[in-house]
């Protein structure tokens, strides 16, 4: 776990976005698999959907990162980055502006104000005997 640290895990959607988008040239809006529901039902499962299910399983990571403290300041800063990246490619390419774009946007809004809200784990404080004969019964 260590070794995530000041690192935003929700690049990784949004860089497989962006491959997606430009290198492979795919709609998100294309069915990827069915889920069989009752019935006979079938429920399509998108690009965009599966982009959006691993931004959430990223965000949760981030979560517990920031609850357990060991996310840095330089960890919010890059998250922060990433958000404005985020948005800025969202206003200035036109190719780009997709609702998927937005839901990663908004997850990224929430990673970066939970971080910012959830307080770490306090920091364990050491006792020191100073008289260990006496303390012994």
């Amino acid at each position: 776990m260590y070794s995530l640290i000041a690192f935003p895990l929700l690049l990784i959607p949004f860089a497989l976005y962006n491959m997606i988008i430009f290198l492979l040239n795919l709609s998100f809006t294309d069915t990827l698999f069915d889920i069989p529901l009752l019935e006979g039902r079938r429920m399509p499962v998108t690009t965009g959907d599966v982009i959006v299910g691993i931004a959430l399983l990223m965000l949760y990571v981030e979560v517990i990162k920031a609850a357990r403290g060991s996310k840095g300041v330089m960890d919010h800063l890059l998250a922060f980055v990433l958000l404005i990246g985020m948005a800025a490619e969202l206003a200035l390419v036109p190719k780009a502006t997709t609702p998927t774009l937005l839901l990663l946007i908004a997850i990224s809004f929430i990673d970066v104000i939970a971080g910012l809200s959830i307080p770490g784990r306090p920091r364990q404080q050491e006792i020191v005997i100073e008289d260990a004969e006496r303390a012994r019964y």
